[in-house]
């Protein structure tokens, strides 16, 4: 829980935008990281989607973590300058909206995947995850490198942006509580108290996974009026 969880559980998105604001340095510079971080950040996004890809149907779910875990974990990591975008005012993102998705997310790589391997190593659900992650996260990135670019976005990519969520967000949020849940007897054995925040975790997620989702329902019902405005014009 994307644009696919301890201060926020939500799948694989997250409505931050990273498009100038305020001219706080010169705007072609500004303009210019953003292009940058966004391209490489739907690149290394679409590799971890192309190595899900062909790693499940060649090798099995069970070999999706040696495959690809390390990368992604990485990959994923990287998003922390997204929160420094927002603290920065970089970009016009909501700060706390941003923290949620990106703590959720590195939980998962951080406290799940990488403490409990037994838990993630064979269970399809963490696949289920990365795809619902990296499918968010490519189209995302792109959108952002779209509307950067100047040209204007391709209008099937604003469909996928604001229509994709209606299925990778269940997938994402159902992914994320099943690893969660699967971690909680291992925790008890490490550390008793790391397993009542992962049972405190897992409750976040109903009130997380609502704000979350109404937030992107309220953006895609803007853009989409909006679409049907100049489509009238």
């Amino acid at each position: 829980m994307s644009d696919g969880s301890p201060p926020r559980p939500a799948p694989a998105e997250v409505e931050a935008p990273q498009t100038p604001s305020r001219p706080s340095s010169p705007p072609s510079l500004r303009t210019g990281y953003l292009i940058l971080y966004n391209f490489v950040s739907m690149i290394l996004w679409l590799t971890v989607l192309g190595r899900v890809a062909l790693t499940v149907p060649l090798a099995g779910t069970q070999s999706v973590r040696a495959s690809v875990a390390e990368f992604a974990k990485w990959t994923q990591t990287l998003a922390v300058l997204e929160v420094g975008h927002a603290v920065l005012g970089i970009v016009r993102a909501p700060l706390l909206t941003t923290i949620m998705q990106v703590a959720s997310r590195l939980l998962l790589v951080w406290g799940i995947v990488h403490n409990f391997p037994a838990t993630t190593t064979a269970s399809p659900f963490y696949s289920s995850m990365l795809l619902a992650w990296s499918a968010t996260e490519v189209v995302r990135y792109s959108y952002f490198v779209a509307s950067l670019w100047g040209d204007g976005v391709p209008r099937w990519l604003l469909w996928l942006r604001y229509n994709m969520f209606f299925v990778l967000y269940p997938l994402g949020i159902a992914s994320e509580c099943w690893l969660v849940y699967k971690a909680i007897a291992p925790a008890r054995t490490w550390n008793l108290a790391w397993e009542y925040v992962l049972r405190g975790i897992l409750f976040v997620y109903i009130p997380g996974s609502y704000v979350l989702f109404t937030h992107m329902m309220a953006q895609r019902r803007k853009v989409m009026r909006g679409l049907r405005e100049r489509k009238d014009a």
